[in-house]
């Protein structure tokens, strides 16, 4: 019988196709084995329990031994006694088992004594006839559990079956042998001396036996396994954190995930009792000096070198050495060639770090901060001691290290590093006696300066929270220089989270605090910043007076990179602004000032409005070369996450999307996800466009997901435009039109225009949902309903309209917001009196610039069009242009529309849906007969073992080959065509 289990099976795809793979040759008479090896925990009996139900499902019969760890007294033989066990119950077997009288030793009590040594051949013997004729009245699967754990004999046995019998070639004439053999190990606990290592490496040599890893999970693995077993949706946070703390291993993660309704947090450095004293039980059949060595090493880290490790347990060498290479052995340690040595697993160290007793902590944890002292001056090593000494009771050193360490972080462009360093000197600060505090330093400085690392680090929530904290710090006594620097970062942050009118507000306080004359560098960026904030609130004249005065000290100061930064934003004010040439070659020189003054932040700023301005303007391949620059720039400086970093990386993904350049676009966003900030999620939106349009049934959720936790601008945009297409392909007006609404709603704010530029855009597309809904209503007689959905309409169009002749900074859209219009005003006609061919071949011509995906968009509505005028080759041209792109793109849905376009209007003489059928492959068969009893993409992937990403990919081709616009047409013609039998639908 195969194990069930009630949790989704969740990767391991690839090892799983091997087995299946495995499977099918020997049912077709080509016997083999495969040894499986993995990590306790890390899926090996859920891999095997799944190719068994594979195995079933086709007949095979499956037979599963387990070895017991019983220590040094083994029962002989175990597994096959279990398995012979099931087999004598069978009554098909009995004539086999008659021809075999040997293998009746094994029988009876199950456990008995052993044969002797002179009656041992005969039953190996016995045993290999006895399956291969088995193996002859069915196609057998045997599988053996745990084999880390067999006895002497049954290895003997084993090695007799796979060298001398089973998957030996039958005689010419014999019947093939369909039989399958899987075993299963414990990688882990093959220490240098096991047993069983001699028989993996005789075994694995013979051409018949395979050998699979199962490595570790991928994390986005484990978090889908984390969700699907957890009974209640989880915050992302808690889900990171167990992913993170179970390094690819489904057990210590289920475990993790089980002791949540309890009293633990995923985000403690503690962990559930059971598994703590699962991992201990490994620690425990260690010698005690290799258990002092482990528990000194748990408390350096993940990590430690052989040096630190040898001074922080003071054993004599050749006792340390010992120690070691017993850890070693057991595979709790593993070293590398920096003669350093590390724990195989995080939740291991975590573990025998847990059971040491208060005070072996701190004195270790001393020990480590005074070796580290003396060892170096690296970030690491401050870091290191940073801990130590805090983990110690030594705050001041603590506080020191934390410093240092920061420093370090800074250097090297690291700020993520820099930040965690300095919030820990934030929490020391007031615990350290002022004395041993650095002398130079303040808490509100410190504060700024870890706002800063925050801001960088494209955390920026956190890095306003951290500014308000300095302004707190700061209190009434500050300087005015000091408080007004806090008052214009402060601003400076607020912008970055779009809470404008606050960020005007402290601006203007900064301005108010220090004079203009004398010149100073503090008023200048204070004027700067205040530039920018007037210019987001609408006050352009007030923005304008501030930046070219400030311009002008900042000449008379020599502050290049403030320079810059006024030149940047009084471009934006200029009626020559980044759209045109004029504008460009000034951003250009601004970026020239802050290279020259080392200013990375604002050369990316200069880069970010060079590249939106070629992209407003249409000019796609400039709009790249300033994109690559400036995510260049900000990866050599370690500055991906920062702000204008993370607008660079969304425009890049946007234009790759515009292009149609989509795999591109899908890449490089499946790159960025793991190493994106929390805020940063808008930066792969346009990727979500690409699922979107390529029928993935997973992309809205995506985009929903965005609009979690803190408000955020960008991520809202983005969602909004994608649910907002979304609802309308699925033909849902109403929900179109309320993501529309309400993403424009959300994103206004307190902004002082009710125009962005992107409700051009959100209008055409929710006019698509709204002008299929009228037409519809109009071929179905009802008028009134017709009517009323026009005035929706209507609505919508004065909305794209009012936005392109005034949009954000008050200029008219370029050629992509024009684009927006001209489908909008086409769809508001269709929508009122039906497809307009002028309309629709303006909206083409205007989409002509550079986006295939809604040039091939507006040219199946034109095609709509002169088909409706009687204009039938000009329509099936435009069709059939229209569905090239959409195939080479991979939008499905697109596609299918175009086909039934084509189909409906005999635009094309396309072969007949017979001539298409014998392209089915089988696994579209398989597919096929599925769609036909109404099972989903996700349904159909679970009961063919493929992903559901895999099955959509099936259906895309079975409706392509069937001719066919949607899953219920398919399942029409394939009844037609006999490709599937009468009855077979289900109900479901």
């Amino acid at each position: 019988m195969a194990q069930t289990f009630g949790t989704p099976f969740i990767g391991r795809e690839d090892e799983l196709a091997r087995l299946t793979g495995v499977l099918e040759r020997a049912r077709a008479g080509d016997p083999r084995a495969v040894l499986v090896g993995g990590d306790a925990g890390v899926g090996k009996t859920r891999t095997l329990a799944e190719a068994a139900t594979q195995a079933a499902a086709t007949g095979m019969t499956v037979l599963t031994g387990h070895c017991v760890d019983l220590g040094d007294v083994g029962l002989p033989y175990l597994p096959f006694t279990e398995i012979l066990g099931v087999l004598a119950a069978d009554d098909r077997f009995a004539p086999a088992f008659a021809a075999h009288p040997a293998v009746d030793r094994l029988l009876g009590s199950g456990t008995g004594t052993a044969p002797d040594p002179g009656s041992r051949l005969q039953l190996f013997e016995g045993m290999a006839g006895l399956l291969a004729d088995l193996a002859d009245i069915t196609p057998l699967l045997l599988v053996l559990e745990d084999l880390h754990w067999a006895d002497q004999s049954s290895r003997d046995l084993l090695r007799f079956l796979l060298s001398r019998g089973l998957l030996q070639r039958p005689r010419p004439g014999a019947p093939a042998r369909r039989l399958a053999v899987f075993a299963s190990y414990r990688a882990d606990d093959l220490h240098r001396r096991h047993p069983l290592r001699p028989l993996l490496a005789e075994l694995i040599r013979l051409p018949a036996v395979d050998r699979v890893e199962l490595r570790p999970m991928a994390d986005a693995e484990v978090a889908r396994l984390v969700r699907a077993l957890g009974t209640d949706p989880l915050p992302d946070a808690t889900v990171r954190r167990i992913v993170d703390r179970a390094e690819g291993n489904a057990f210590y993660a289920e475990e993790l995930l089980a002791a949540l309704p309890g009293d633990f947090d995923p985000a403690s450095p503690a962990m559930p009792s059971g598994l703590a004293d699962v991992l201990l039980i490994r620690i425990e059949q260690l010698s005690e000096t290799a258990q002092q060595v482990l528990r000194t090493a748990a408390v350096a880290g993940r990590r430690v070198e052989h040096g630190l490790l040898r001074d922080a347990v003071q054993l004599p060498e050749d006792e340390l050495e010992s120690a070691l290479r017993e850890a070693v052995g057991r595979q709790l340690l593993v070293p590398d060639e920096d003669a350093a040595y590390s724990f195989r697993h995080a939740l291991t160290r975590e573990a025998v770090y847990a059971d040491l007793l208060p005070g072996e902590r701190v004195r270790l944890h001393g020990a480590f901060a005074k070796l580290l002292a003396g060892h170096g001056r690296s970030a690491e090593r401050a870091a290191e001691r940073a801990h130590h000494s805090r983990e110690s009771h030594d705050l001041a050193d603590a506080l020191t290290a934390s410093l240092e360490a920061a420093d370090h972080a800074q250097r090297v462009g690291a700020p993520a590093e820099e930040l965690r360093h300095l919030e820990t000197a934030l929490e020391l600060w007031p615990s350290v006696d002022s004395a041993a505090r650095p002398e130079d330093g303040d808490s509100v400085t410190l504060t700024l300066r870890a706002s800063a690392a925050a801001a960088r680090a494209g955390e920026t929530h956190r890095a306003v929270h951290l500014t308000r904290a300095a302004l707190a710090r700061a209190g009434s006594d500050a300087d005015s220089e000091l408080a007004a620097r806090v008052r214009y970062t402060l601003a400076g942050n607020l912008l970055r989270i779009d809470n404008l009118e606050a960020a005007f507000t402290y601006s203007s306080e900064a301005l108010a605090m220090i004079p203009a004359d004398p010149p100073s560098y503090t008023w200048v960026w204070a004027a700067a910043t205040h530039a920018m904030a007037a210019r987001y609130v609408g006050k352009d004249e007030d923005a304008a007076r501030v930046a070219r005065q400030a311009l002008r000290t900042a000449e008379e100061l020599r502050l290049a990179d403030a320079q810059a930064d006024l030149m940047i934003s009084l471009v934006g004010l200029d009626a020559h602004n980044r759209r045109t040439p004029q504008g460009r070659d000034r951003l250009r020189a601004a970026r020239e000032l802050a290279r020259g003054a080392g200013n990375i932040p604002v050369e990316m700023r200069a880069l970010y409005n060079l590249a939106v301005g070629c992209y407003e303007s249409g000019d796609l391949d400039e709009c790249l070369t300033s994109l690559s620059d400036g995510l260049d720039r900000a990866r050599r400086a370690g500055l991906l996450s920062s702000p204008y970093a993370l607008e660079l990386r969304y425009l890049q993904s946007l234009v790759l999307y515009t292009l149609g350049r989509w795999d591109e676009c899908a890449r490089a966003a499946a790159a960025d996800a793991e190493r994106l900030p929390a805020a940063g999620g808008f930066a792969t939106g346009p990727a979500l466009y690409v699922a979107l349009a390529r029928g993935d049934e997973d992309a809205a959720d995506r985009a929903r997901a965005l609009l979690d936790g803190p408000f955020d601008w960008m991520a809202t945009v983005v969602a909004g435009i994608a649910l907002t297409d979304d609802a309308a392909v699925r033909g849902d007006a109403e929900g179109a039109v309320e993501w529309m609404r309400g993403t424009l709603a959300t994103i206004t704010g307190d902004t002082a225009t009710d125009r962005p530029d992107v409700g051009v855009r959100l209008a055409a597309l929710a006019l698509s949902a709204v002008a299929d809904t009228a037409a519809e209503l109009r071929l179905t007689g009802d008028e009134a309903g017709a009517r009323r959905w026009a005035g929706t309409a209507t609505e919508l169009v004065e909305v794209a309209r009012a936005t392109a002749a005034k949009g954000e900074d008050g200029s008219r859209q370029g050629p992509e917001g024009l684009a927006w219009l001209a489908r909008a005003e086409a769809e508001w006609l269709r929508a009122r009196s039906g497809p307009d061919v002028a309309a629709w071949e303006k909206a083409v011509a205007a989409f002509g610039y550079g986006d295939p995906y809604e040039l091939a968009r507006c040219e199946r509505r034109l095609a709509e069009a002169l088909l409706a005028a009687d204009r039938r080759e000009e329509a099936a041209a435009r069709a059939r242009a229209a569905r090239d792109t959409a195939v080479r793109l991979g939008a499905v849905p697109l596609r299918e529309a175009l086909d039934a376009l084509i189909r409906r209007g005999r635009l094309d003489g396309a072969p007949s849906a017979a001539e298409r059928i014998p392209l089915l492959t089988a696994r579209e068969g398989d597919v096929l007969r599925l769609l036909a009893r109404g099972r989903t993409n996700r349904q159909i992937g679970e009961e063919l073992f493929i992903t559901g990403k895999t099955a959509s990919v099936h259906v895309s081709n079975i409706l392509a080959k069937l001719g066919a616009a949607s899953r219920t047409e398919a399942v029409a013609i394939a009844y037609r065509e006999g490709l599937v039998e009468p009855g077979a639908t289900a109900s479901t």
